[in-house]
């Protein structure tokens, strides 16, 4: 006779053999048989909170709450309109209430809470992650991992010491045919490669300038800055376009091209520079954004090789017929991966000598969910992390890495010079100009520790 803890066994199974696998076409990379099942088979969902859920954090909301291992426990925003919305999104999907908890540092405090997902601006990364962890949650943490250098350490600190699951949203490395990109190019495809080039490009319009006003009703401003110094409300910051303002954002580079960064890395298998170089500035428009509209970071590392970035806000001219991607040049050949899940080799004649391609549809344009089907695999691996303890695709160490060298380029355009590295740690040497922008200044009472 059947107990009810095996049929919803069965249930769980089914459903996620059904839902996630044929959708995504077969065993998550990176799974055994034998760990995936584990988690077919799992008593319990996996509990999470999601925290900021105006736009990318909405989408996240939904793919987590998709995953049949998993349910959305909470919902927390300092919009209450956004919370309303991304709680009844959740509800359609998983057929269970959210629960609200505007200030997400109560829905710490509930034992059942698992993991946390920070999909807030780039200000509270960090701190909200530190949080997290001190509460004893793991976390799903989007990229940037931190605002600044000094933060991104003190993220890694506190997963070590608190013994936390971090895996960064730069799921590119969950993404099955560019991690084989990856593997080709490890594996001689191009001979050994020595310089990769990545970028972005989008026409996004002024911002403006901005007035102060009367903070809407729907907006609790105060816990929106956080540990950030207060400064008064005005009309064109949120919610997006806090990206463009140094106090709160960290401009297209952190962006989006944390992304590219990290793969240009992961494909040159290299971890901190030795020189870094950067520039641009805010070309197009006179308004309000502070951050470059136009950038150009390069990194030269200790083993002869050398990547560079190139973002353009305000021009959507693609790169590679793709307005988002990464070719990384060697001695025999050239290998291009797109926005997508897909990649093309070259000889050096320029001839396509190889070509995999993805029917899984990619929007690189789309602000919020780009690649839905395709990030459950960054958010599975999550899970086998916390589950199983199976290494992460994208672990807070990495991330931090990746993070840091464009923090590094930012600081770089800021501090109107090149800067040395040490290759060891990442730090910037004999440049107190430049030190300047390692760390930053909190609202007093609201300073991260660990």
């Amino acid at each position: 006779m059947k107990t009810s803890k095996d049929t919803r066994r069965e249930f769980i199974k089914s459903s996620m053999a059904g839902a996630t696998l044929l959708g995504l076409g077969g065993i998550l990379p990176g799974f055994s048989a034998k760990s995936y099942g584990a988690i077919l088979g799992a008593n319990e969902r996996i509990k999470v909170g999601i925290m900021g859920v105006n736009s990318r954090g909405n989408a996240l909301a939904e793919n987590f709450a998709l995953q049949k291992n998993c349910e959305v426990l909470y919902i927390s925003d300092v919009d209450s309109r956004a919370a309303d919305k991304c709680s009844a999104n959740v509800a359609g999907i998983q057929k269970k209430q959210p629960k609200l908890a505007p200030d997400f540092r109560k829905a710490l405090e509930d034992k059942d809470l698992e993991a946390l997902v920070v999909a807030a601006p780039d200000h509270w990364h960090a701190p909200a992650a530190i949080l997290a962890c001190q509460a004893g949650k793991h976390v799903y943490l989007e990229k940037p991992c931190s605002h600044n250098p000094h933060e991104g350490e003190m993220v890694v600190k506190a997963a070590e010491k608190h013994k936390r699951v971090i895996q960064m949203g730069n799921q590119r490395r969950s993404w099955p045919n560019v991690a084989a990109a990856i593997r080709e190019i490890h594996g001689g495809i191009i001979g050994r490669p020595y310089f990769a080039k990545g970028w972005y490009a989008n026409n996004r319009p002024s911002i403006g300038t901005g007035k102060q006003a009367p903070v809407p009703a729907w907006l609790n401003y105060e816990l929106w800055q956080g540990p950030a110094p207060r400064r008064p409300y005005q009309d064109n910051l949120i919610h997006y376009n806090w990206h463009w303002f140094w106090h709160w954002g960290t401009g297209e580079a952190l962006n989006n091209g944390t992304h590219m960064v990290d793969l240009m890395r992961w494909a040159l298998d290299v971890t901190y520079p030795v020189r870094v170089n950067s520039a641009g500035g805010r070309y197009r428009y006179q308004d309000d954004w502070e951050t470059p509209d136009t950038q150009v970071i390069s990194w030269e590392f200790d083993n002869n090789t050398s990547m560079m970035w190139e973002g353009r806000s305000c021009n959507g001219r693609t790169v590679e017929d793709s307005s988002v991607g990464v070719a990384v040049y060697g001695e025999t050949g050239t290998v291009v991966i797109g926005g997508g899940n897909a990649y093309k080799v070259y000889d050096l004649k320029n001839n396509l000598v190889k070509e995999v391609k993805n029917d899984v549809k990619v929007d690189a344009q789309n602000l919020s969910s780009p690649s839905q089907l395709l990030d459950a695999f960054h958010i599975q691996n999550f899970f086998d992390g916390i589950r199983n303890g199976a290494p992460q695709k994208s672990d807070i160490l990495g991330g931090h890495q990746s993070t840091l060298l464009v923090q590094l380029g930012n600081i770089a355009q800021r501090a109107g010079s090149s800067l040395d590295i040490d290759p060891s740690n990442g730090h910037i040497k004999n440049n107190k100009e430049a030190l300047k922008f390692w760390e930053r200044e909190y609202e007093s009472g609201w300073e991260p520790a660990v």
